[in-house]
């Protein structure tokens, strides 16, 4: 899919426009040779500019290094020669952007009262609308997260998928795509036919009323798997169960019916905590009436085959062992679920594109799957636009940990999302206490800023890096974390509160002209473009940092001092200047709301 998601920078444009008519007039045998390529191509320029190190350097700029031999020249001598030609007014109209040359760079500044007049008549406009886009209309994309086991603890290990869909599934609303967020339960497979026997076996005593029945079984699962080192029988007795309750036996449904909807109830609970939403909740079991016509399809299209008793698909990456569509008692398994699972969503939601927010631990098994539909596609010779392999993409991360250690269900090594989230509302609790006994909603709050807490150290690094889960760090109020974020908004609320007056987007622009003022607007201006490598890179990380450079810019223009070393004050007796000031503190305040909504993190008024 295509995802050239926003709508070009007016700004960037134009410097794209001047740099690459320079450079067809500096270096005219060249460009009469290649014509519109590379550095003589306004498009090329725009998707190779680079944001500068040091902002005082401009806004953009084009590195010139890799042009030298197309050119046969010097880069430092590329970058003079046509930073001139602009001034000399070759390339056209300079009024929006000024170009300079500094080594190897062509360094672009834009005309400041022009950016700002228009960003921030742009957030004021649209408030929570800014950096909205329509790109993605028409176009559906699927984006499946959570997924979490039955019967099972809704662990650590499932909080990272969860946060990180849920974010993915805003943030491509935010661009006008049609998104179905899914909860693809893992609800079959033979770990049921374990659970079910260790459950007949030891679990006599245990209620099906029990409100900790999941907890119990959890603890019978554990238990299961220590005894089966011991008994091999134990996993014999499993596999015959489990296919018992494939062909439908009346008692082992029956069981199975029971853990299913007795742990939906408790998920549900934990996602109303964490305020994540889905669009579809369906299981594997969902599709077991399905599964037949796409082995018969595979079967027919002659890239099956019995090895060892199994049905196996083999692959093209020799690199990959055979997919296992059956064992050789006939029982299927995740991967044939898989496989199935993406022709059905297809069949109902005809996506564009089909996500699956998965640890990078399962990076061999989505290749399997992807594999097997490309290699059915190819050999019944599917229109390439119809195919869907190109639509399906592994969305995978890094592992949460604590303490460095990762965690494991069959060893019984988890660490459950629900207590994670009472322990961060309770710290969280304690401190507002110490530091603000009089804030009103202090339970609500609390809530607030703790789930926040969670999210964001999950989002604010990048989701291929391993996330070692430090409370001190998580929750602090200063650095970058979420409730740094979260009060400084709540500080932005309190000036608007203490203004008390309409804000106004026509003001005198020139008052803004500060070094702190400026850095402001310009990341403010770049939101847009924030949102747009998140979905480019399938990562709210983009997002997250972006927004730790705006709370940071403010918070320094906030704590300013004058030369004589008090507080410069944004509200003061100067109506214009303060007029203009809170322009800008709306600006800020509603765009780093919309980025926490982003990330699934509410933005509280008041700390």
């Amino acid at each position: 899919m295509d995802l050239n998601v926003v709508s070009k920078d007016k700004f960037k444009q134009h410097f794209a426009n001047i740099i690459a008519d320079a450079f067809q007039k500096c270096y005219p045998e060249k460009y009469e040779e290649i014509g519109h390529y590379q550095v003589f191509d306004p498009d090329f320029i725009y998707d190779n500019l680079e944001k500068p190190k040091d902002p005082k350097m401009g806004r953009f700029a084009l590195p010139v290094f890799r042009f030298a031999r197309l050119l046969s020249d010097k880069p430092q001598e590329i970058a003079s020669k046509v930073a001139q030609a602009v001034d000399e007014g070759i390339a056209g109209n300079k009024k929006l952007v000024t170009v300079t040359a500094a080594g190897g760079f062509l360094n672009a500044k834009v005309d400041f009262n022009t950016l700002t007049m228009e960003t921030l008549q742009d957030v004021l406009d649209k408030g929570k609308r800014y950096g909205t886009s329509t790109v993605g209309e028409g176009r559906t994309v699927l984006v499946e997260y959570s997924s979490v086991n039955i019967a099972k603890p809704f662990g650590i290990a499932h909080l990272r998928t969860t946060i990180l869909g849920a974010s993915l599934r805003e943030i491509f609303k935010k661009l006008g795509y049609n998104v179905v967020g899914l909860n693809y339960l893992g609800d079959w497979g033979t770990q049921f036919g374990k659970l079910i026997v260790a459950y007949l076996k030891w679990g006599a005593d245990i209620s099906k009323d029990d409100p900790c029945l999941i907890d119990k079984l959890f603890e019978l699962y554990v238990r299961f798997h220590a005894e089966a080192k011991q008994d091999e029988l134990l996993d014999e007795k499993a596999r015959v169960v489990f296919k018992k309750l494939e062909n439908g036996d009346t008692d082992t449904t029956k069981l199975w019916k029971l853990f299913r909807s007795r742990s939906i109830e408790k998920f549900k609970r934990i996602y109303d905590r964490l305020g994540v939403e889905f669009d579809l909740i369906i299981g594997e079991s969902d599709l077991n009436d399905k599964i037949e016509p796409i082995i018969e399809r595979l079967e027919k299209a002659g890239l099956s085959r019995i090895s060892e008793g199994a049905l196996v698909v083999d692959l093209e990456d020799t690199q990959l062992p055979p997919c296992l569509l059956k064992k050789a008692d006939g029982a299927t398994l995740y991967a044939t679920r898989d496989i199935v699972g993406a022709f059905w969503r297809f069949e109902k939601y005809q996506y564009d594109q089909s996500l699956y927010v998965v640890a990078n631990s399962q990076s061999d098994h989505f290749k399997q799957v992807f594999g097997v539909i490309s290699r059915l596609e190819e050999t019944e010779h599917t229109p390439e636009d119809e195919r869907l392999a190109p639509r399906l993409k592994h969305v995978d991360f890094g592992w949460v940990k604590f303490g460095d250690k990762t965690m494991s269900t069959r060893s019984g090594n988890v660490i459950p999302v629900e207590d994670v989230v009472n322990k961060a509302v309770s710290l969280v609790k304690q401190m507002i206490i110490e530091k603000n006994p009089n804030l009103k909603a202090i339970d609500k709050t609390a809530h607030m800023v703790g789930v926040g807490a969670v999210k964001f150290s999950q989002l604010s690094v990048k989701r291929l890096t391993d996330v070692n889960f430090d409370w001190d760090a998580v929750l602090s109020f200063e650095g970058e974390t979420g409730p740094y974020l979260q009060y400084t908004h709540a500080r932005l609320c309190s000036l608007e509160r203490n203004y008390d007056k309409d804000i106004k987007s026509d003001i005198e622009v020139t008052l803004l002209a500060g070094e702190e003022e400026q850095r402001i607007v310009e990341l403010l201006a770049d939101f847009p473009e924030a949102i747009a490598d998140a979905v480019r890179n399938y990562d709210p990380y983009f997002i997250a940092t972006y927004l730790l450079r705006l709370a940071g810019a403010f918070n320094k223009f906030y704590q300013r001092k004058t030369p004589d070393g008090r507080i410069d004050k944004i509200i003061s007796d100067d109506v214009t200047l303060t007029s203009a000031r809170m322009a800008l503190v709306t600006s800020v305040r509603t765009v780093i709301g919309e980025g926490l909504h982003l990330l699934g993190i509410q933005a509280p008024e008041e700390m």
